[in-house]
């Protein structure tokens, strides 16, 4: 796609195009999400930071959002394509409702249409810098799954993104369990949390856990967590390290 600009160059006109830009590196990014499967739904974790490169610079961004009345997404990544991912989901939900027929999209659905948009945009080579969660309850039953920005999905009991991936799946996979509690499960969370804020720059200590289950979704306030920097291994990082760094 090009589109032409005129430029006086004294008595003749020249036209020159400019190449449309594609987004090459996110700007406003947010870390990880972190979400289970409970005994009465869904739990989702996610801190309020935006990071704009590697510096905090936002520490006030929900990226925990409900969709209609069965779901509940989260993203990591880039928060502008975030935002855009909402309008097309606002879109989707007063399109349903205008229907009016009693039925509404549940959490399999809103997750297939997630994993087409981001797959169509990978196509395009314009993708939606994001790893989205979407998790959610209908007719009793939870659902919980994930798509990356080249719209590679899946379903699990238990997902993270970012360095939750890495870090929170392993503590996940020995302590997940499918009849935790509501409080167990918001303490799970919460180690996993903690770990991060530990283990990434990106993380910050503030922030929300919501629910959803079949009466509908709740999201906390935000709170921190209380930590313990005093650890040996904190003070000298490097003590033992190879090399001659």
């Amino acid at each position: 796609m090009t589109f032409t600009i005129p430029i006086d160059n004294g008595d003749a006109v020249k036209n020159a195009e400019a190449d449309s830009q594609r987004t090459l590196y996110p700007y406003v990014t947010g870390t990880s999400i972190v979400a289970i499967k409970y005994k009465d739904g869904v739990l989702m974790a996610s801190d309020m930071g935006g990071s704009y490169g590697s510096t905090l610079r936002y520490k006030n961004i929900e990226r925990v959002k409900a969709i209609g009345k069965h779901s509940l997404l989260g993203a990591s990544g880039e928060i502008s394509d975030f935002q855009e991912i909402l309008r097309y989901l606002d879109e989707l939900v007063l399109n349903d409702n205008m229907w009016d027929d009693g039925n509404s999209f549940g959490p399999k659905e809103v997750h297939n249409y997630l994993t087409r948009v981001m797959y169509n945009r990978r196509n395009k080579f314009n993708p939606l810098w994001n790893t989205l969660v979407l998790g959610g309850v209908k007719n009793g039953e939870s659902y919980l799954g994930m798509v990356s920005m080249i719209g590679v999905s899946f379903e699990d009991n238990h997902v993270a993104t970012g360095f939750g991936n890495h870090l929170a799946r392993p503590i996940l996979r020995d302590e997940w369990r499918a009849d935790l509690s509501f409080e167990e499960g918001v303490k799970l969370l919460e180690k996993c949390m903690r770990v991060l804020l530990y283990r990434d720059r990106s993380a910050i200590n503030k922030l929300q856990i919501a629910k959803i289950t079949e009466e509908g979704v709740t999201v906390s306030q935000p709170y921190s967590l209380k930590t313990f920097w005093e650890f040996q291994a904190f003070h000298n990082p490097t003590a033992g390290a190879q090399g001659s760094w």
